[in-house]
């Protein structure tokens, strides 16, 4: 396969002030040239930043040449403000959406669906089924959902979502490969044909990758803590090391017939646009 036959697709957050505002917006423009097929925009664990999401998903459509995804949850609200949020974005010319369940509000100890909202992603997605054609994406999960009762549920779910009209799967991270390619397999053995897009997410700092995978069920290889160890105060080495795992990880996933990358950027360009330049994306002139 030609680096012509890549798509990859990039996810931001809304920044908390404007020193990280400054620092995403010159990231997103780093990345444009690179033409993603989408750029996503989380919505917050809880739901907690959905009018910063709306915001900067309507900036990134409005004043660049990007298309916008933001995330859409169903956590903290009825499953007519939800739709309502969905009829707004799609009179904004927003036409994807990542639809995800959410996660249980900070100090809850286990998610619990609004009464008048949504259970599950699946619902979500019928939801949105039912306002427009939106182009959906849904997670995945290779290592299986933390809360899953066995992978083979997990599986279940995300055939239910996919069944509901979503458009393609995009994976939690993760560094083991074959763990991905099996749950491909999986995945095609349970009749789920759609894009199970593989999500990257380069490695910045080494103690917040540990507490991203304990929250979302991702395991750590030991090979992958002793190439980050006695680097915390190295974070030139930490870069190099990290973009040569990314590299690696994605040049292997390639070998495998793998043509579709989302990666997860923290609002850091750097790494991405390197993995990226590995793959043999080359910048578009005038994609910003």
């Amino acid at each position: 396969m030609s680096s012509s036959s890549i798509r990859v697709s990039f996810e931001f957050f809304p920044p908390a002030d404007a020193a990280m505002e400054a620092t995403l917006w010159q990231s997103v423009q780093r990345l444009a040239p690179l033409s993603p097929h989408f750029v996503s925009v989380t919505y917050g664990a809880d739901g907690s930043t959905r009018d910063r999401t709306h915001q900067l998903v309507s900036r990134i459509q409005h004043e660049t040449q990007l298309t916008g995804a933001p995330h859409l949850t169903c956590v903290g609200a009825t499953r007519e403000e939800v739709l309502e949020v969905a009829r707004q974005y799609w009179r904004e010319g927003i036409r994807h959406i990542v639809a995800l369940r959410g996660d249980a509000p900070q100090g809850a100890t286990q998610y619990e669906p609004h009464p008048d909202g949504y259970a599950y992603a699946s619902d979500l997605v019928a939801g949105l089924r039912s306002v427009a054609d939106f182009d959906i994406s849904v997670a995945a999960y290779p290592e299986t959902h933390p809360e899953a009762p066995s992978a083979e549920a997990d599986l279940d779910n995300l055939r239910k979502k996919i069944d509901a009209g979503a458009s393609r799967a995009i994976t939690q991270f993760f560094f083991d490969t074959d763990d991905y390619l099996r749950f491909r397999d999986r995945c095609v053995a349970a009749g789920i044909h759609v894009s199970i897009v593989p999500g990257i997410l380069p490695i910045t700092r080494f103690p917040q990758v540990t507490r991203f995978a304990a929250r979302c069920g991702a395991k750590i290889p030991n090979w992958l803590a002793e190439r980050f160890a006695g680097l915390d105060d190295d974070a030139e080495t930490r870069r190099l090391i990290a973009a040569n795992v990314a590299i690696e990880q994605v040049s292997r996933l390639r070998h495998h017939g793998v043509d579709e990358f989302h990666f997860y950027t923290l609002n850091r360009a750097e790494l991405t646009y390197a993995i990226c330049h590995a793959l043999g994306l080359r910048p578009v002139t005038g994609a910003a």
